[in-house]
């Protein structure tokens, strides 16, 4: 069995990569090219759902006789001091298609309009795993602050602005393995992986 992850995001697709060393790991994009999907869901597990959803439906009309996994998630920034703002617009929030930096930037500047020099925040991460004709879910978050200022070059999206409870770094500044640990992904994996042992003993 494949396990498939419907990404597109490089840094989504190594660090799934990292964390599922012992299975073949594939991108939709190996399979079925580029393929634009419709985020419409009002919460970070819909819109993994339907990325879940809509990538297996298609790797089963051009591959009838394979069995596919496939893994998705939908993942975003939540800061309190701007009403919770970006939530499930995160990958979106200067503009559609916008760059890392094009969001950072917003974000930054949102908060400086305020005044703010540091606020509560958190990362929410869902995943769906889509097998046959079932969909299971799972989330996982990560709590800290953010800064209206971007520290370090490691991690991606708003990595360099974000601080993790009980540090005294950015994950733009902490190495691999410490946001690892700390990830809301890895947890939201850890409980997936739950899921996939189950799936792969009934086969």
């Amino acid at each position: 069995m494949k396990i498939v992850i419907a990404s597109g995001n490089k840094g989504k697709i190594k660090e799934f990569e990292t964390l599922l060393p012992d299975f073949e790991v594939l991108t939709f994009k190996e399979l079925l090219g580029d393929m634009d999907i419709v985020e419409d869901g009002d919460t970070f597990k819909a819109n993994a759902i339907i990325k879940a959803k809509t990538i297996q439906d298609k790797l089963k009309e051009k591959y009838k006789n394979e069995d596919f996994l496939v893994i998705s998630d939908d993942s975003g920034i939540s800061v309190k001091e701007l009403n919770y703002e970006p939530n499930i617009y995160s990958a979106r929030y200067a503009s559609v298609n916008a760059t890392d930096k094009q969001n950072n930037q917003k974000l930054i500047k949102n908060l400086k309009a305020k005044n703010i020099k540091s606020s509560d925040a958190f990362y929410t991460a869902a995943i769906a795993i889509s097998y046959k004709d079932d969909i299971y879910t799972t989330h996982g978050w990560m709590h800290g602050k953010v800064l209206p200022y971007e520290k370090g070059l490691n991690g991606f999206g708003y990595d360099p602005l974000f601080i993790p409870n009980g540090y005294d770094k950015t994950l733009g500044e902490l190495d691999f393995e410490d946001k690892k640990e700390l990830s809301h992904r890895t947890k939201a994996l850890n409980l997936a992986m739950i899921i996939i042992k189950s799936i792969l003993k009934q086969k």
